[in-house]
């Protein structure tokens, strides 16, 4: 088996996109209180992002080509220019939820997004920078919130006490889209039940959200992959038995491709690159 090889392809903006198919799926997002004004909407500008107008010349197998480190700490800035107004609550998160991905109970700076902004799992594993009363913090979107208007974030338990009085319940807030301080590649999460004929791949540890994943068929043209609204990449005639050639692209348009992705059934293959933080 070989090791993976990387290619990275980087374009601009980063605001996550709402293109993906849908499927239903629950959610565990509940808010710890409601709106004492609900006739009263946020408003929130909707994502931005389109990455498939992305014309970057590819590399041979194993190059890397970016104008800034791929590797390189996050800056922080806003990937992009829209400020989101709304209202922030909590509730009992642990870091499951509608995006699938693991628990962990000891990650307090997780959220689940209003169904709008949700849009189909497109924000799931994107970073919001929140300014609220008291604070400002950085969160995870790792659930969906169905009762919440559109603007709004459901923040776990440990994280509320961050902007704001924890008495409060529901405060104000404005949030921007931000690369995620993460350490390492992106991760291929296979989920349980995949095989040859059924594939489903979830990507993990990503720092900008993920617009598009394809793979390579076995006639060597790459096809494109519907993401569910539970955050998995779906081929319900299956990718093959692998190892495969992966290629996603974040919603900056930055574009990663690792080569030779082993197979590992409910199981986790290591990528060989990150995408670069988002810019102005």
């Amino acid at each position: 088996m070989r090791p993976p090889l990387l290619l990275l392809i980087v374009a601009v903006a980063c605001t996550p996109n709402d293109d993906d198919t849908s499927s239903s799926a629950s959610n565990t997002s509940t808010p710890a209180t409601t709106d004492p004004d609900p006739t009263t909407s946020p408003t929130s500008a909707g994502p931005t992002g389109d990455p498939t107008g992305h014309t970057g010349t590819t590399n041979d197998p194993g190059t890397t080509s970016a104008t800034s480190d791929p590797t390189s700490d996050p800056t922080g800035v806003a990937c992009d220019a829209d400020v989101h107004m709304g209202k922030a609550t909590y509730y009992a998160a642990d870091g499951s939820g509608n995006c699938s991905f693991d628990a962990n109970p000891n990650d307090p700076l997780v959220a689940a997004m209003n169904t709008t902004d949700y849009a189909a799992s497109a924000v799931c594993g994107a970073c919001v920078a929140i300014d609220g009363p008291d604070g400002s913090i950085t969160v995870r979107i790792v659930d969906r919130c169905p009762e919440c208007p559109q603007g709004n974030i459901d923040l776990a338990e440990g994280a509320f006490p961050m902007i704001a009085d924890k008495q409060l319940g529901i405060v104000p807030i404005s949030w921007q889209y931000v690369s995620c301080p993460v350490a390492g590649n992106l991760v291929y999460h296979f989920k349980e039940g995949s095989n040859q004929w059924w594939t489903a791949v979830q990507v993990r540890n990503h720092r900008n959200a993920i617009a598009k994943f394809e793979y390579r068929a076995m006639d060597n043209t790459w096809k494109d992959v519907a993401r569910v609204d539970y955050n998995f990449f779906i081929d319900e005639s299956g990718m093959g038995p692998g190892p495969y050639d992966f290629r996603v692209t974040d919603v900056a348009g930055n574009t990663l491709e690792d080569h030779g992705v082993p197979f590992i059934e409910a199981g986790d293959s290591p990528g060989a690159g990150q995408f670069p933080a988002c810019v102005p």
